[in-house]
Order: structure tokens, then sequence, then C-alpha cells
């Protein structure tokens, strides 16, 4: 009888020596394990992380768009400018700011002080003295204020492009070409400002021995509005470009000739649109308003008036509108063969809106400019002829960015 406690005490004793050592091993290895389980989750997150920052690069497709799209909006301000520009020019209002300054104009006139202040300092200049000895302050204000809204039209332009640059440049969404094309448009935000103040000087110089009104420079005008429509251009077609990637177009003979055709016709709508500024900076829509002949004549007789001969073409307030007559048929009938002769080519649907959306808007650009020379130029209706360059313009960007080959 004495055995079996005996035996059942040793069982017991090695029984809770076994669990002691059990645990203690059990948590020696648990010790050791948890940190190798931790190190190894970690290594495997960061490992995943590298794999997803590896295929994810900027910039990329979803990269382009965002920046496409910029561009198109800065595109849409550029355009804004250039129609406030048109109606400044129409209203007689570009030379009301008689100085330029990049911060301190920004802040229109506020007290009557002021007003009286800045009204005297135009008085000083040739066109208060020739064209406006009679005007109100009331009259000074309207056109004060639709310079100093081109301005700061201006403004906001350059901060459109400038501000959003260096925010894509950091995240890293420009690669090395886009970085120059960038970089090149900010840079014609600048220069197109400090053109504007250019052309402004010339209708505020002195001509004693000219007997005309005053007026800025048509050269300057024109450099003006060509360096815009540039940076126009060239946002348009960057942003349009990078939003959407070309269609697979079938590579034939006709698709060659088409896209060399488009080309040429682009730059022919350009060229017109750039003619008339010479015909708004001379007032040349105001000389012959009759059509088709100017005047009893098909060609008028003052075609060549000015000696030498070559400064007819941008000087001859007559010859300025011949020319421009001259171009504005030929952008209609180019584009009106690039319809026809596209019918004749298998293209994408967008294409063909495309083409179709130009030939329209060129038609209505021409009866536009017809019924604006009828009419002796009235203020809305020329303002809206010269919105219309701008579109047909933009039409004509589209096309081509529709008619590109896909880059290989």
């Amino acid at each position: 009888m004495m055995l079996l406690p005996s035996l059942r005490f040793v069982v017991s004793c090695g029984c809770r020596n076994a669990g002691r050592g059990f645990n203690q091993s059990q948590r020696t290895h648990l010790r050791q394990w948890v940190p190798k389980r931790g190190q190894t989750t970690s290594t495997i997150t960061a490992e995943a992380g590298a794999v997803h920052a590896a295929s994810v690069t900027v910039p990329n497709a979803a990269t382009n768009r965002i920046v496409g799209k910029w561009l198109v909006g800065c595109s849409g301000l550029v355009l804004g400018a250039v129609v406030l520009g048109g109606v400044t020019r129409l209203t007689e209002s570009g030379l009301s700011m008689v100085d330029w300054h990049l911060v301190k104009e920004m802040k229109p006139p506020q007290s009557q002080a002021e007003w009286e202040a800045e009204f005297s300092k135009y008085q000083q200049f040739p066109e208060f003295k020739i064209m406006n000895h009679d005007m109100t302050l009331t009259e000074f204000k309207f056109i004060f204020y639709m310079e100093w809204g081109h301005r700061m039209w201006g403004r906001l332009v350059g901060l459109a492009y400038i501000l959003p640059t260096a925010y894509f440049w950091r995240k890293g969404y420009f690669n090395r070409s886009m970085k120059g094309r960038v970089l090149g448009l900010c840079g014609f935000v600048f220069f197109q400002g400090l053109l504007g103040w250019y052309m402004v000087k010339s209708g505020l110089e002195e001509k004693p021995e000219s007997h005309d009104i005053p007026r800025v420079s048509q050269y300057r005008l024109a450099s003006h509005l060509g360096s815009a429509l540039l940076l126009y251009c060239a946002s348009l077609w960057t942003g349009l470009t990078l939003m959407r990637s070309p269609d697979q177009l079938l590579e034939t003979r006709r698709l060659t000739q088409l896209r060399r055709f488009a080309k040429g016709t682009g730059g022919l709508v350009f060229l017109t649109a750039l003619s008339g500024a010479f015909v708004a900076g001379l007032d040349a829509g105001l000389v012959y308003n009759s059509f088709p002949k100017m005047g009893e004549r098909w060609i008028p007789d003052d075609l060549l008036a000015f000696s030498p001969s070559i400064k007819n073409v941008f000087e001859n307030p007559t010859t300025v509108q011949f020319d421009h007559r001259i171009l504005a048929v030929s952008s209609l009938a180019a584009i009106t063969g690039l319809y026809f002769y596209s019918r004749r080519v298998h293209l994408p649907r967008r294409a063909k809106i495309a083409i179709s959306c130009l030939t329209a808007m060129a038609y209505t650009q021409v009866a536009l400019g017809i019924s604006t020379l009828l009419l002796y130029v009235p203020t809305p209706l020329a303002a809206t002829h010269q919105s219309g360059s701008v579109a047909l313009l933009s039409l004509a960007i589209w096309v081509l960015a529709e008619l590109r080959k896909v880059a290989k």
C-alpha cells in the first residue's frame, strides 16, 4: 500500500518538471521565431513596395493626360487673351494705359483723385490730343478698364503656365523632351508680355511728320498677335497629342498626301489669321466696303500706290485688304478640297468629324468676314470674325492631331 503513494508522488514530480522544461523551451523558441517572422514580413512588404514603385513610373499615360488637359486649358486662356485683345483694339482702348508695371498696375485707380491723375497722364499723349480731346472722365474709365482687363488676363495666363509647370516638374511628370517644351512655352509667355508693351509704346510716340491718326505699329501688332497664335497652337497641339494616342491608320499613298494637304492648309489658315493683324492695324476694313469687287473694280487702281512696291504689302490699306481677301478665299478653297479628298481615304470617325467641322467653320468665317466688310466693321461682328479665325485655326490643329502618325 505504501508503494502507490510513492509512485503517485514520483509521477507528479516528473510531470511538473517536464512541464517546466517544455514551457521554457517553447518560450525560447517563440522569442526566436517572432522576430524572424517580423523580419520576414517587413522584407516581403518592402519588396512588394519596390515592385509596385517600379511598375508605376512617371511620366506615364495617366500623368500625360493630366499634363495634356492642363495645356489645353492654358490654350483656352490664350484664346481668351486673343479675343479680349481684339475687342480692346476695336474699341480703341489699347493706348489708355500709358505706362507698364508688373505689380503696381494690378490695382486700378480707386479714388476720384487717382482717376484724375491717370486721366491727366493720358491727356499728355497723341491719342487724346488728336482724337479724344473732348473725352470725359467717364469715357476714359471705359477704355482704361478694357486695357486693364486685357493686361490682367495676360498675367493670369502667365500664372497658369508657370505655377503648374513648377508643380509637375517637381512631381516628375515631364520627360526630357517635355521639359524643353514647357520651358519654351513659359518663356514665350514672358516674351509675349514684353512684346505687348513694345507694341503699345509705338502708339504713344509723338510723330510730327505724320498726319495719320495715332495707332500702334501694324508690324508690332502683327508680331504680338503672331506670337500669341504660336503660343496657342503649340499649347493646343501638345495637349491634344498627350491626351489621346493616335489611331492606327492604314498607311497608304493617299493618306500621306492627305497629311501633306492638311499641313499646307493649316499653314494657309495661320497666314490668313496673321494677315488680319495688318488689316486691324491699318483699319483696312474701312477702305473698300464692297464684295466681291473692290469698289467698281476687281483690282483697284491704288493697289501699288506706294514706292517701293514691297511697302504696299504691309503699309498700303488697299493692298492689305486685297491680300487678306485672296488669302481667305484661298483658305476656303483649300479646306473644301481637303474635305472632298478626305472622302476618298479610309479614316476613323473622329478624323472625319474634325474635317467636317473645319469645313463648316471655314464657310462660316468667310460669311462673317464679308458681313463685317459690308456693314462697315461693327465692333460685335468684327470681334466675332476675329474669334472665328482662332476657332478655324483650332479645328485645323485638331485635324492634324487626328491624322498624325503613330510613333515607332
